[in-house]
């Protein structure tokens, strides 16, 4: 398809308005967010933009505060001063990794580009170093780690992890990496073997790659984004994109498993039914009520719209030529999370470290919106399931991370259930990882081994 042209002053204004306080602009503002939750979103009319409204929050850093959360739960720094935590992964003998990782440089090949970068930066989503991961160990119980390493460094973007048996393996930006694990040990120097590429640059729009083994060990499933907000840098540019790919831990050989989500950022196995869930960014720049991201099981072979269309048959008509041929078999996600709350962390529950209303059913860490008014997301909130399924409204569990005044101190990005089952979450803004554990329960982890 042809992309929108503007012109090089529009853009140097819109780049003035970001580096002050934002930029204003029509139609912008949402309506209530809670009608966007659940199994059946109010889809309202879409807009386009020739430039899409920003609203950027100011990150501010914690100082003395921490994020808040409802009674009958506890909040602390599991760790602080870390370098941009995307994601955290909990070993079998209770250490943590924590991901520190930076999106690769991305070449700029449209006016847009340029904005995005101005916003990310602006919105505390870059950091000058990372593209490592940091192991935390608590050797007495006592709930606060006294041992910290560098335990993989010189990453290429890394974000997803998984262990199987002795075998770690690492989702850079561009390939899955395997490393040789023993159990207890606190660095890996290996240089590691690659299993196969993903894609990657030059463009590499979304770089995040979730990943999770399967209950046997024997498939890794892969999350890889898009590579546009809805194909304008060509279709032959998404190959393989917006997909959930099935790898094979032996051979490295692939297969898509499902298409059309747009950027699948959090991959979990629902403990009753055994079924493939995700998370998912849908498309931006139709307004600050389209497209709502959402919470899904996973169809082997299903396809999910983009960029055709959304949630179902919706049609997008920025896209062209369209396929109405895949539009037809669209599935509907199963759970909205309201639009543009950028969920990019997802943990189902083990419950037994938490409260009884949070023993089943799905955390999701909301890293926030950056394009309507009122701001969205900033959160973890949390899905109940009954029978598999999703049950009701989502809870809001973890807040404080915006204030009154559009201020961010921190911004929540992956989770995690630790050994004991409190839930761990990483804050890639205020360089923290924090966890919450229930208020009466004084027990802490079994120290790491």
């Amino acid at each position: 398809m042809t992309p929108v042209k503007t012109s090089l002053p529009r853009v140097a204004a819109i780049m003035a308005a970001v580096a002050g306080l934002g930029l204003a602009g029509c139609n912008d503002a949402g309506g209530d967010p809670k009608l966007q939750i659940g199994a059946n979103p109010v889809l309202p009319q879409l807009h386009q933009y020739l430039l899409p409204p920003i609203r950027i929050a100011t990150p501010v850093g914690w100082g003395s505060e921490t994020p808040k959360v409802p009674q009958g739960l506890k909040i602390q720094a599991l760790a602080t001063g870390l370098q941009h935590p995307r994601s955290v992964y909990v070993l079998p003998n209770g250490d943590v990794l924590v991901v520190e990782s930076n999106g690769p440089k991305a070449p700029i090949f449209r006016p847009k580009d340029l904005v995005t970068g101005v916003v990310e930066t602006l919105a505390g989503a870059k950091a000058k170093d990372a593209n490592r991961i940091t192991l935390l160990r608590d050797t007495n119980g006592d709930g606060i780690p006294d041992v910290r390493t560098v335990f993989l460094d010189h990453l290429n973007s890394p974000f997803g992890v998984a262990l199987v048996g002795h075998d770690l393996y690492v989702a850079n930006t561009d390939a899955i990496m395997r490393y040789p694990y023993q159990d207890g040990q606190t660095s890996i120097t290996a240089k590691g073997t690659k299993l196969t590429d993903l894609p990657g640059g030059p463009i590499d729009h979304h770089w995040t790659k979730s990943l999770l083994a399967s209950p046997d060990g024997s498939k890794l499933y892969v999350g890889v984004g898009s590579n546009s907000n809805i194909a304008e840098n060509g279709i032959q540019a998404e190959y393989e994109r917006a997909a959930i790919w099935e790898v094979d831990r032996t051979t490295g050989a692939h297969r898509i498993f499902a298409s059309g989500t747009r950027n699948p950022t959090g991959l979990q196995w629902e403990p009753t039914t055994g079924k493939l869930w995700a998370i998912a960014n849908e498309r931006d720049e139709i307004g600050p009520d389209l497209v709502p991201d959402y919470l899904t099981s996973v169809q082997d072979g299903g396809f999910y719209g983009w960029p055709y269309s959304y949630y179902g048959q919706h049609l997008d008509p920025r896209v062209q030529p369209q396929r109405p041929d895949l539009v037809a078999k669209a599935i509907v996600p199963d759970y909205a999370l309201s639009s543009h709350v950028a969920p990019l962390g997802f943990a189902m529950s083990s419950g037994h470290n938490l409260p009884a209303n949070y023993q089943s059913g799905a955390f999701v860490g909301e890293h926030g919106s950056w394009d309507r008014t009122p701001l969205n997301g900033y959160k973890v909130v949390f899905v109940p399931f009954r029978d598999g399924k999703p049950s009701g409204p989502a809870q809001d569990v973890v807040t404080g991370f915006l204030d009154a005044n559009n201020h961010t101190h921190g911004r929540p990005v992956g989770l995690a259930v630790d050994r004991s089952g409190a839930l761990l979450i990483a804050d890639d803004v205020g360089n923290a990882v924090w966890r919450v554990s229930s208020a009466g329960v004084s027990a802490t982890p079994k120290p790491a081994s």
